[in-house]
C-alpha cells in the first residue's frame, strides 16, 4: 500500500476530519453538558482517575506502531496483520494486570467502587487495539469519511445510554456505560465501513522494523501522558473528587474546540506530510502554512471562551460548576500554544526522526515534573498555572529541531503567528467590556460572540492579515476544484 494523496483527496480528507471531530465532539459536549447536570462532580472526578490508568494501557497497546504503519512509505497486508496481533496480544496482558490491580488502586484512593469501575472500564484496550489498524488504514487511503460515519453513530447511540442511565440515578456506572458502549459501537461500525480484516499471518520482522521507528514515540507518549494525568492522580489522592472534577471540567471546555479544529488537521495533515518527506521544502511551506492557519483559527477561539466562560458555565452547567471557571481561563492559554507545538511535533514525526521526538518529550517532561513539584506546593490553581509555563517552553524547545530539520526558524514561526496572536488580544480586550453593560447571562455571551466575530475577521481584513486572505480562496477555490495544497507566501 504505497501513498497516493492528491490535493484533492486532501481537502477534502481535511472537510471530513472537521466534520467527524466537529460533530462527535460537538454531541458528546452536549452529552456531557446534560450529564454534569445530572450527575455529581465527584462522579466526574472518579471517572478522571479511572481514565488515568486506561490512558496508559491504550498507548501501551497502540505501541506507536499504527503512527508508524502511517509514516512508512510502503507497507502491505503483513505489516497490519503483524501489529494487529501484537497489539491483541498486548491489551490481553494489560487487561489481566489492570484486572489484579484494580482492588489496590480503590484502596489507594480510599474509593472502593473504582475497583469495579476499572475492570469494566479496562475492557476498552481490546477495542484499541482493533480501532488502531483500521484509523491506520483509514489514515493512509485518507477515506476519513468511513471514520465519520463510525465515531458519530457511536456518540450518539452510547450519550443515550449514558443520559437514560444517569436519569435511572446510576451515577458513575453512566459514564461507564457511554465510554464502554461508545467503544463498542464504533468498532462495530469500523468493521462495517473499513474492508480491512487481519490475515492469518504474523512477522516478527516486520514488528521489529516498525517498532525501531514507533518504539520512540511510545515512550514519547508515555513520558507526555504521565506528566499531563499525574496532575489528575495527585489531586485525587491529595484533595478530593469534586476539586478533580472541577479541573477536568475546566479543561475539558478548551481541549474540546482545539481537539477538534487543530487535531483534525493535524491527523489529515500527517500522512500529507510524510507524503513528501525527502521534500524538505515542501515540508517546509506545508509546516509554516499549519501553524499559520491553525493560529489564526484557534487564538481567537481561546480568547473569546476565556472571556466568556463565568457566564457560559452558569448557564450550561449551573452554579454548583462555577469554580471550574478560573481552571477553564488558564487552559485556554495552554491551548491555544498547541498549534505552534504539535505543528512542528508532526513535522519532526513525519521526517522519520522519531528519535528527536522522544528527546524533546523527555526534556520538556523533566522541565514539567520540576514546575510541578514546585507547584503543587501552593494548591491545584498554582498546578494549572504550572501547566500553562511548561506550555509555553514547549511551544519553544519543539521549534528548535525544525530549525535544522527543514530550515525553519523560531523567529519565523512567531512571527507566523504573531498577527492572529494581536487580532485576538484586539478583539479579547474589547468583547470583554461588554459585560460592564449588566445583561444577562445568556444575552451578554451572545454579544460578545457576535461582536468578536464580527470585530476579528473584520481587523483581519483590513490588516490584510495572510491567513485570512488564503482561508478565502481556499474557501472559494474548493467550490471549483482548483485549491492548491501548496505552501503559501507568508
Amino acid at each position: 500500500m504505497e501513498y497516493d494523496i492528491t490535493k484533492a483527496k486532501v481537502l477534502s480528507s481535511l472537510f471530513w476530519k472537521l466534520l467527524e471531530r466537529g460533530g462527535t465532539q460537538g454531541i458528546q459536549f452536549l452529552i456531557t453538558l446534560i450529564l454534569a447536570r445530572i450527575l455529581l462532580p465527584e462522579d466526574f472526578g472518579l471517572i478522571v482517575i479511572v481514565t488515568v490508568f486506561i490512558t496508559f494501557g491504550g498507548i501501551i497497546v497502540e505501541s506507536g506502531l499504527s503512527t508508524a504503519l502511517i509514516q512508512k512509505k510502503e507497507v502491505d497486508a503483513l505489516d497490519f496483520s503483524s501489529v494487529f496481533y501484537l497489539n491483541l496480544c498486548v491489551a490481553i496482558v494489560l487487561y489481566i494486570i489492570l484486572f489484579l490491580s484494580a482492588p489496590l488502586i480503590g484502596t489507594f484512593f480510599e474509593e472502593p467502587q473504582l475497583s469495579s469501575v476499572i475492570k469494566v472500564l479496562s475492557l476498552t484496550l481490546f477495542f484499541g487495539a482493533f480501532n488502531s489498524i483500521q484509523n491506520a488504514v483509514i489514515a493512509r487511503s485518507m477515506e476519513f469519511k468511513n471514520l465519520f460515519i463510525s465515531s458519530l453513530s457511536g456518540v450518539i447511540l452510547s450519550g443515550i445510554a449514558g443520559i437514560l442511565m444517569a436519569f435511572a440515578d446510576f451515577g458513575i456506572w453512566a459514564l461507564v456505560a457511554q465510554q464502554l458502549t461508545r467503544h463498542l459501537l464504533v468498532t462495530i461500525a469500523l468493521c462495517i465501513t473499513v474492508r480491512w480484516r487481519p490475515s492469518l499471518k504474523f512477522s516478527f520482522k516486520r514488528v521489529q522494523l516498525l517498532f525501531s521507528y514507533g518504539w520512540k514515540l511510545l515512550i514519547s507518549s508515555l513520558i507526555f501522558s504521565i506528566y499531563i494525568n499525574l496532575q489528575s492522580f495527585i489531586i485525587g489522592k491529595m484533595f478530593n473528587p469534586a476539586l478533580l472534577g472541577f479541573y477536568n471540567r475546566g479543561m475539558q471546555f478548551p481541549s474540546v474546540i482545539v481537539d477538534n479544529i487543530n487535531g483534525s488537521i493535524q491527523n489529515v495533515m500527517f500522512p500529507a506530510l510524510s507524503a513528501h518527506q525527502d521534500n524538505k521544502q515542501k515540508v517546509k511551506e506545508m509546516t509554516r502554512r499549519l501553524i499559520g492557519m491553525s493560529s489564526f483559527i484557534v487564538f481567537p477561539m481561546m480568547m473569546g471562551l476565556a472571556i466568556i466562560a463565568e457566564p457560559l458555565m452558569n448557564v450550561l452547567l449551573t452554579e454548583k460548576w462555577l469554580p471550574a471557571v478560573s481552571f477553564l481561563q488558564i487552559f485556554c492559554a495552554y491551548y491555544a500554544l498547541w498549534t505552534i507545538d504539535v505543528s512542528n511535533l508532526q513535522a519532526v514525526k513525519a521526517m522519520g526522526r522519531s528519535d528527536i521526538f522522544l528527546k524533546l518529550e523527555i526534556v520538556k517532561t523533566v522541565i514539567g515534573l520540576t514546575v510541578l513539584v514546585i507547584s503543587i506546593q501552593f494548591g491545584v490553581h498554582a498546578m494549572a498555572f504550572g501547566v500553562l509555563l511548561n506550555g509555553i517552553i514547549a511551544a519553544i524547545i519543539d521549534g528548535f529541531p525544525n530549525r535544522k530539520l527543514l530550515n525553519y526558524r523560531l523567529s519565523e514561526q512567531w512571527k507566523d503567528v504573531l498577527p492572529s496572536f494581536l487580532l485576538s488580544c484586539g478583539m479579547g480586550s474589547i468583547i470583554y467590556c461588554i459585560k460592564w453593560i449588566g445583561m444577562s447571562d445568556l444575552l451578554t455571551i451572545g454579544v460578545q460572540i457576535i461582536t468578536g466575530i464580527i470585530l476579528y475577521v473584520g481587523l483581519a481584513k483590513i490588516f490584510k492579515i495572510e491567513c485570512f486572505h488564503y482561508l478565502l480562496i481556499t474557501l472559494k477555490s474548493q467550490k471549483t476544484k482548483t485549491v492548491s495544497i501548496e505552501g503559501f507566501e507568508p
